[in-house]
């Protein structure tokens, strides 16, 4: 593989990779039902709404999940595996491999968002505990929806909360185990970077 082609398989990888987080970061603050009034809530809309509102036209809603923003994120995610795939010198992936792949492209995406929301949460509270930021309330309405069921299971110890331990145990098995899928269903090792 050429300079420029690992150049160009960076940069694509890179630019579409956020983008799917900015995406993906709307879809959940809309599960969590977070306060859209919140500053980095209302640039995740402003990025994502010239995609997304000509979707929703097409593409309901269904029982509180926004599907055209699910939509565009498996759209960009199978966009970028075709991208690659074709810049790394294997043509043009099986349409339904590539589907695949974007689907756990896309788990494996949202792990990754919550196991560095869950870490910017506790080292926040470590540095500005009952910090107003904007960036703090948010973080706790995303991750809420996570940690709640935890914590009913592992209640705090002498105002010690460990469920965040848990949480990143189960994280990093979802992890291995969509590695492991991304692997079984065929996804060549150079494209493990999407995963």
């Amino acid at each position: 593989m050429g300079a420029l082609t690992e150049v160009a398989a960076y940069l694509i990888n890179t630019v579409m990779s956020l983008y799917l987080v900015i995406v993906l970061m709307r879809l959940l603050l809309q599960v969590a039902r977070a306060d859209f009034y919140n500053p980095i809530c209302q640039f995740v809309v402003k990025a994502t709404d010239p995609l997304i509102r000509p979707l929703r036209r097409l593409i309901p809603g269904f029982g509180g999940i926004d599907l055209a923003t699910l939509v565009l994120a498996l759209a960009l995610q199978f966009i970028t595996i075709n991208l690659l795939y074709l810049i790394l010198g294997g043509g043009v992936p099986n349409p339904l491999s590539a589907l695949i792949w974007s689907l756990i492209g896309i788990a494996a995406t949202i792990v990754k968002i919550y196991f560095f929301a869950i870490l910017a949460s506790i080292i926040f509270s470590w540095v500005a505990p009952g910090s107003n930021h904007p960036a703090l309330a948010l973080l706790h309405q995303l991750n809420e929806p996570v940690m709640a069921p935890v914590r009913k299971i592992m209640p705090a110890m002498g105002g010690l909360d460990l469920s965040p331990i848990l949480v990143f145990i189960l994280l990093n098995v979802f992890n291995i185990l969509l590695s492991h899928a991304a692997v079984a269903s065929g996804l060549p090792r150079n494209l493990l970077l999407v995963i």
